[in-house]
Formats: structure tokens, C-alpha cells, sequence
């Protein structure tokens, strides 16, 4: 298992890594795949906005975007976070930042298990599991 941690472009660091790498290992593990090599870059919104027209040829900000190398029951991949985003949404879903930063932690790892979000159903599916694995991280914590 490994769960690395790096910066773009934009200064942050992450408190209780080790507390964070448990916590994406036993939400994995619930959902009965193992962790591979699972890098997160918190960067900012240019960087992931340039990315999201790159690769995905979106036109928009977005707060998460998530590169599957998933091979069989073990998950692995990249996930980009725009900070910028994530300290924009806390504020209109008042939420902490580390509420929201966790949320969308979480929300990658999801995408990784192979749980989407493109429509109504499926976002409410995604809301109630990044809810479910943001409890275990507040009773990890505890």
C-alpha cells in the first residue's frame, strides 16, 4: 500500500498523513479492493483547469479529477485536487476546509472503486458513501 501526498503550484500540507492513509486503506478495504500506488497533487485551479480541457476536453473548474490505473481488485491511480476549489466550496456548502478537503479525498478514492456520479441516482449513491467513509474517519480520529 501506498498513498502519497504532493503539492503543485500551491502551498498546503496535509495534517495526520498516517491518520489519512488508514483511513483510505479501510475504506478500500470495505469496499473489497486493495490500495496499489494512489497519488494525490493538490494544485490549483489553473493547473487542474488545464488538465480538465487537456485530457477530459471539459471547458470548467472542477475541484477533483481522477486518473484510474486500477487493474483487477487493487486500486491505484491519480487524483488531482484544485485547493482553490475545495476552499471555494467549504464556503458555499459551509463546511470546513478539512471537511470538504476529506469529502473530496474520499470522492476519488470512490471513483477508483468504480462508483460514478454523471447522474441523479448515481450522485446520491456517491453522497451517501463519501458520508458513510467521512464518519469512519471522524471515529478514527476519535
Amino acid at each position: 500500500m501506498e498513498i502519497n501526498f504532493f503539492t503543485e503550484n500551491i502551498d498546503i500540507s496535509l495534517e495526520n498523513e498516517e491518520l489519512i492513509r488508514e483511513w483510505i486503506g479501510k475504506a478500500s478495504e470495505d469496499r473489497s479492493f486493495k490500495i496499489g500506488v494512489i497519488n494525490y497533487i493538490f494544485t490549483d485551479d489553473q493547473t487542474l483547469y488545464h488538465i480538465n480541457q487537456k485530457y477530459l476536453e471539459h471547458d470548467y473548474l472542477t475541484d477533483i479529477i481522477t486518473f484510474d490505473n486500477t487493474q483487477a481488485n487493487e486500486i491505484s491511480g491519480d487524483i488531482y485536487v484544485s485547493i482553490e476549489r475545495v476552499k471555494d466550496n467549504a464556503s458555499k456548502y459551509q463546511r470546513t476546509f478539512l471537511d470538504e478537503l476529506h469529502r473530496v479525498m474520499i470522492h476519488g478514492i470512490l471513483h477508483l472503486t468504480g462508483i460514478r456520479d454523471h447522474d441523479e441516482d448515481e450522485k446520491k449513491i456517491m453522497r451517501e458513501l463519501e458520508d458513510k467513509y467521512l464518519s469512519l474517519l471522524f471515529d478514527l480520529n476519535q
